[in-house]
């Protein structure tokens, strides 16, 4: 099991950002959250299979239609960091 956390800067915040990724986590099986930060990014934190970890970043690329992404910056993370069952939004 793999667990990774990203941080996405760009026009995340108010473009349902965090709902989109709730929605494509949980289609991947993935455990975690997404929640707004005070400087106008998005952090994700997500644990499960590596290959869905994967289509999920390649996924927050892009985002949903309404963002733009400028960054993506991925680093690893502990697997307690994730939300113990789903994918919150917080």
């Amino acid at each position: 099991m793999a667990a990774v956390r990203f941080l996405v800067r760009g026009k995340v915040q108010g473009v349902w950002f965090r709902a989109s990724t709730r929605a494509e986590a949980l289609a991947l099986g993935l455990r975690g959250h997404a929640r707004n930060l005070a400087d106008g990014g998005v952090e994700v934190v997500a644990t499960g299979d590596a290959a869905a970890i994967e289509r999920l970043a390649a996924w927050l690329r892009h985002g949903p239609p309404t963002a733009r992404v400028d960054t993506l910056q991925r680093f690893d993370a502990d697997a307690v960091d994730a939300a113990p069952e789903g994918f919150g939004v917080r």
